[in-house]
């Protein structure tokens, strides 16, 4: 399912009655745009997070054949609630990723995702990358991670944006390669290296496999994000939370199933990363309006929004704050609260914590 086939209402809503005979018309305040909102952007992937317009020039640059799915038909039609929906998930976002071939598209990302995130709001981004399917073709693991958070230093200074790395491991690797990850992604700790993920297809490799990996990742000071609770059910997230000790899950929606489960998430802090247009995109939920943000915040969870694989869903991060004021009808204090627990989700140094959550309180209308 398309996931652009939900949209919201506009986000000014004026009333006027027909009035004919010249008396004032009283107007409602437009609502503050969500794109000034300041918030944290916790769950978007690498490649995901490229730009249309430099995927299609950089395909054509370097002789990449696209699918009408990344052109034409751009974005993709996918329902990856089958494995076979999945797969072609997964083959599109692997085509998309071989357009990027040289340093230089690398540091061209970093800096567009940085430019695009300074626009809607965010100041504060954590990028996900699985540095195994770059390593290749820019000479192994360590100088790909060393790019990479190089890449990132630059974009920040260049637009204001804070950025921290998240190093992710691969469920359908074996979890040695895990285990190898997590100790090089300690290494760098202080170069700006946050936490460390786990993502793939749940269905192909359990939370539980990758405990060691974790241990190391957590010891070593990281934050703990694993995916969970996307295209499986409340015993994924349990994995996450029990196994891998999760300070933060990616997706976790479907722990709404288990009150119990969500009851131990609540109390614990743990955050969990929502994405509801990727939610509808890949038919884990219908439409925006079945993706459950409203239950889980009103049961006292910490959500974070996310726009996860913008290159494959067709929107960013202001445009899920959209959609929760719209089809869940957040008010604006509401997602002034989404925004803040996003930033007190994140692992922005305090200094850039207090700015942005100054910046929220000044977002309210007075």
């Amino acid at each position: 399912m398309e996931a652009r086939t939900v949209s919201p209402r506009p986000a000014q809503d004026r009333s006027a009655p027909d009035r004919q005979d010249g008396a004032h018309v009283a107007l409602v305040s437009p609502r503050p745009d969500v794109a000034l909102l300041p918030k944290a952007h916790l769950h978007l992937h690498f490649t995901g997070s490229m730009r249309h317009s430099t995927l299609v020039e950089l395909a054509a640059r370097h002789g990449v054949h696209l699918p009408e799915a990344l052109v034409e038909d751009w974005p993709p039609r996918l329902h990856a609630t089958d494995e076979r929906g999945w797969f072609r998930f997964q083959r599109l976002y692997d085509i998309a990723r071989s357009v990027l071939q040289t340093p230089d598209d690398l540091r061209r990302l970093l800096r567009e995702t940085a430019e695009d995130e300074a626009a809607e709001g965010s100041g504060w981004l954590e990028i996900q990358v699985d540095p195994s399917g770059y390593a290749a073709r820019f000479g192994g693991l360590t100088p790909t991670v060393e790019l990479v958070l190089d890449a990132a230093r630059t974009a920040s200074a260049a637009t204001g944006v804070g950025i921290g790395v998240v190093i992710a491991a691969n469920r359908t690797r074996h979890p040695l390669d895990a285990k190898t990850l997590a100790r090089l992604a300690v290494r760098y700790t202080d170069q700006g290296v946050v936490g460390f993920g786990l993502s793939n297809d749940e269905r192909r490799g359990r939370a539980y496999d990758f405990e060691g990996a974790f241990r190391i990742a957590k010891r070593g000071g990281l934050l703990s994000d694993p995916h969970g609770g996307e295209l499986l059910g409340p015993a994924s997230v349990r994995e996450c939370l029990e196994t891998l000790d999760a300070d933060r899950i990616g997706h976790g929606v479907r722990a709404v199933e288990d009150p119990r489960l969500l009851a131990r998430i609540v109390e614990r802090g743990v955050t969990l990363e929502v994405c509801p247009a990727s939610n509808v995109g890949l038919g884990v939920a219908a439409t925006a309006a079945d993706v459950p943000v409203r239950r889980l915040f009103e049961a006292g969870a910490s959500i974070a929004l996310g726009a996860d694989d913008p290159l494959l869903f067709g929107s960013r991060l202001a445009r899920q704050y959209d959609l929760v004021r719209a089809e869940h009808g957040f008010s604006d204090v509401e997602l002034a609260e989404l925004a803040r627990q996003s930033i007190r989700a994140s692992a922005a140094p305090s200094d850039v914590r207090d700015r942005l959550l100054a910046g929220v309180d000044a977002w309210l209308p007075s």
